[in-house]
């Protein structure tokens, strides 16, 4: 496939760009600062500088012609969130420019607590972790609940990775994955398996239009 990542510099976009050389795929990392792609030149890598991911005029060049588009973007800091909000804008831009150019296939990352409650976790997680993770977090995750709204109401044939809290640590592929719904009891996952769910879901049929929760 030909794919655009974008969020190419972060943790789970450099791992969704390495893993998709790997699989033989050809890749455009949209990236504001190139410098900050630590990934190795590779004749099937074309690296592209967007620096505004809300214009769509911009955007048009890097999804012309693709397979399929990955969106591991995401605020740095709930601070970041809350001053400049970075998914939902970009999201926006993002869908509209894609079908302009008539690119259907979109996986993107968002957040376990974006999602509903697993009722199997018990009362202390449900009523006491994960509320107050929302309260410290909560205009990250408002951000990505735009960015979620935005893809669902848009024609993009789209699925949602939610993860839990993200380690670095190698790709396992044996992360649990339930589609529409958290993992019951997910508590981390490495951030390449994140990225190898969402190169997974692309030729998955049945995470079309769907959220997956993702987990170790």
């Amino acid at each position: 496939m030909k794919l655009t990542v974008f969020g190419a510099t972060g943790g789970v976009g450099r791992e969704v760009v390495r893993q998709a050389l790997d699989a033989g795929h050809e890749v455009t990392a949209v990236v504001r600062d190139p410098a900050r792609l630590d990934v190795p030149a590779h004749e099937r890598l074309e690296v592209a500088v967007v620096r505004d991911l809300t214009d769509e005029e911009a955007l048009l060049p890097v999804l012309s012609g693709r397979s399929a588009v990955i969106s591991a973007l995401g605020s740095a800091s709930n601070k970041q969130a809350r001053l400049s909000p970075v998914t939902g804008p970009a999201l926006r831009a993002i869908v509209s420019a894609m079908d302009r150019a008539g690119v259907s296939r979109l996986a993107a990352v968002s957040a376990a607590p974006v999602g509903p409650d697993v009722e199997s976790d018990g009362f202390i997680a449900r009523r006491v972790f994960l509320p107050l993770l929302r309260l410290a977090l909560r205009d990250l995750y408002a951000d990505l609940a735009v960015m979620e709204a935005t893809i669902r109401a848009s024609g993009t044939q789209w699925t949602v990775i939610r993860p839990p809290r993200l380690l670095d640590k190698p790709r396992s592929g044996t992360y649990r994955r339930v589609i529409g719904a958290n993992v019951p009891d997910g508590r981390t996952i490495s951030r390449a398996d994140v990225a190898d769910a969402l190169l997974t879901s692309l030729t998955d049929p049945a995470t079309a239009g769907r959220a997956v929760g993702v987990a170790a």
